[in-house]
């Protein structure tokens, strides 16, 4: 006979679960319905005078070529910092995986760069592709490519990818290592001892294994690129020039703190957060099931 077991109620799990609900209350869940509702004012500079206008600040905004235009440059620098990023985290854990000795300084030295600052990070970027003083536009104009990110749009924009992407790698990293460690030895030697050659276990065997991490690293890189690059731009580029590098996280800054349009950058905020959250839901709806457990 199954026998059931019953705890005593008690206050003390609340109580463990009490901060994290607080925080939750307080940084997202109030933000968010405050964004929501600022969205159908229409407000001046000052906040003296409101006006309670429904939708029309989003229609305004789905009616602007440049807002348009943002949302596909969003769309297209996220996909590429995601890529980038998860790509050479990659490589470089199927070799660092392989490393014997001194694999733990190897290992550490790689995940070193995700204790940098997003702002930091872009400094550091800045200095090395400075058209007069970086190292970079100095090796690029010995093979004939004038390089400067200040004046050329296509320039900033791969300058901001890079950045970022550099930024990412090591958490990518971390996650991609532990989990190709803790594929089982035995499955590996397996493979080789039937003749598949590194890239062909690498191919046919480690991959497929590390698939939920991959979609994993794609939901956060995705999340990271959408909203947690803003450091990065503002450092680097500041939006420009011209708007060349302006994304959506910092359009919703430079309207809402610069130009004061304090309704219309709600609405931003607003499609910004219903887009990551759809993006996630369909990564998990679709791009899941194609991920081997």
């Amino acid at each position: 006979m199954l026998k059931r077991v019953h705890f005593p109620s008690s206050a003390l799990p609340f109580l463990l679960v009490a901060p994290q609900i607080i925080i939750t209350l307080v940084f997202f869940i109030w933000p968010a319905a405050q964004a929501i509702y600022q969205s159908f004012l229409i407000e001046d500079a000052f906040g003296l005078s409101t006006e309670f206008v429904w939708f029309e600040n989003f229609q305004i905004l789905f009616q602007d070529k440049q807002y348009l235009a943002t949302f596909w440059r969003t769309l297209f620098f996220s996909a590429a910092v995601a890529i980038l990023s998860m790509s050479i985290a990659l490589i470089l854990a199927a070799f660092a995986d392989r490393v014997v000795r001194g694999a733990t300084a190897y290992r550490t030295l790689m995940i070193w760069p995700y204790a940098v600052a997003p702002v930091l990070a872009g400094a550091l970027w800045v200095f090395m592709f400075n058209p007069t003083l970086g190292i970079f536009p100095f090796l690029l104009d010995m093979v004939g490519l004038d390089w400067n990110h200040y004046l050329k749009g296509s320039h900033a924009m791969m300058l901001v990818i890079f950045a970022a992407a550099w930024k990412q790698i090591a958490y990518n990293f971390l996650f991609y290592l532990a989990a190709m460690q803790s594929i089982p030895r035995s499955v590996i030697e397996a493979a080789a001892i039937d003749g598949a050659g590194p890239v062909r276990r690498f191919k046919d065997l480690i991959f497929p294994l590390i698939s939920p991490t991959t979609f994993f690293l794609l939901v956060i890189n995705a999340v990271y690129a959408f909203f947690d690059t803003f450091g990065i731009i503002h450092a680097v580029t500041q939006g420009g020039p011209a708007n060349s590098t302006t994304i959506l996280v910092y359009k919703v800054f430079n309207d809402g703190f610069v130009g004061l349009d304090l309704g219309g950058s709600a609405a931003q905020s607003v499609i910004l957060m219903f887009l990551v959250i759809t993006m996630t839901v369909v990564q998990f709806r679709y791009v899941e099931r194609k991920v081997e457990y």
